[in-house]
């Protein structure tokens, strides 16, 4: 196990005037974590649009962090999306995430970020992984082929965190949510996740009184969700309370195969055609649950059902600002 090295200044919690930068901020994880550092106090936040500093571009990063010196960093920006923005677009995957990290991780050690908290992802884990997934399988096994590309770019995301912290005495820690659903999630057919395209595929179909909704896949495989709000408390107190360079599940600990989330969202809709899959289309990993055992011992657990997160995630898509494309 890596050990860090740091001054013991770093493992006090933020203050609440901290200057603290979310990247990512416009995006699903970002934004939940501006909320959630508004909710608690946090008075000094600070983040960019992709018009004002381009995450790739490492001249302007840097001059960012020269000129402000942020103290905290939540690093959240990545080029996400689902299967087949995965399969079409493997280059733009790894090519953009390894930019962004190398450029905002970088940057934090050469201007002395006094914490940076990176956001990896559940599909760092080989595609059979023993389950629910515990964090010591990473690199034990070959990855899902629909998105390695974006898989290999994050681990790469978490070793340069692991190798700064102990070369530099870095204090740069890296969670690992499941799959994430919530408000100002991205709705896109094409791009999107399993849950917000299936969010946006049955509304659509009750406004149009389509007689069927047709999904990809046998419907068999199963996920676990977590509310991005959920996520964004859980990243909060492992800021103030996490200080080690291994990896850190973050999760529900509980799964639902695609049907019966399919089903649940059909409810919640008000859908009232029939649902068919489309088994000739992949599925993708068959089973991914995380282990929690470890951010439970440390003091925190998930307060939002899916019941209750989808509700919430559709009432913001039908009355509030959202990306469906």
């Amino acid at each position: 196990m890596i050990k860090l090295t740091v001054t013991n200044e770093v493992f006090k919690h933020m203050k609440k005037d901290s200057l603290i930068y979310v990247a990512g901020h416009n995006g699903l994880v970002g934004s939940a974590i501006v909320r959630e550092l508004k909710r608690q106090g946090y008075n000094n936040l600070i983040f960019r649009d992709k018009e004002e500093m381009n995450l790739l571009v490492q001249h302007a990063v840097f001059n960012f962090f020269d000129e402000y010196n942020p103290e905290y960093v939540f690093f959240a920006a990545a080029r996400v999306g689902g299967i087949i923005d995965n399969k079409n677009h493997p280059g733009n995957f790894i090519l953009e995430n390894l930019q962004m990290e190398c450029n905002v991780i970088n940057a934090s050690r050469e201007f002395d970020v006094k914490k940076l908290l990176f956001l990896g992802s559940s599909c760092i884990y080989p595609k059979m992984s023993k389950q629910p997934i515990t964090e010591d399988q990473l690199l034990t096994g070959e990855l899902e082929p629909t998105n390695d590309a974006y898989a290999i770019a994050k681990i790469a995301g978490i070793k340069m965190c692991q190798s700064f912290n102990k070369q530099f005495g870095t204090n740069f820690i890296s969670v690992m949510p499941t799959n994430l659903y919530g408000e100002n999630d991205n709705y896109d057919l094409e791009n999107s996740h399993v849950l917000p395209a299936l969010i946006r595929k049955f509304h659509e179909a009750k406004e149009s009184g389509a007689p069927i909704v047709k999904l990809w896949g046998s419907g068999s495989p199963k996920r676990e969700f977590l509310y991005a709000d959920d996520l964004a408390n859980a990243c909060v107190h492992l800021m103030n309370n996490y200080n080690d360079s291994e990896i850190i599940n973050i999760g529900t600990g509980e799964d639902i195969s695609i049907k019966d989330v399919a089903l649940m969202i059909k409810d919640i809709v008000g859908y009232k055609g029939a649902l068919v899959f489309d088994a000739t289309k992949p599925d993708g990993t068959p089973r991914k649950l995380l282990d929690v055992s470890k951010i439970n011992n440390l003091g925190w657990k998930h307060t939002t059902e899916l019941y209750e997160g989808i509700e919430k995630t559709y009432d913001h898509f039908v009355n509030g600002r959202v990306r469906k494309m």
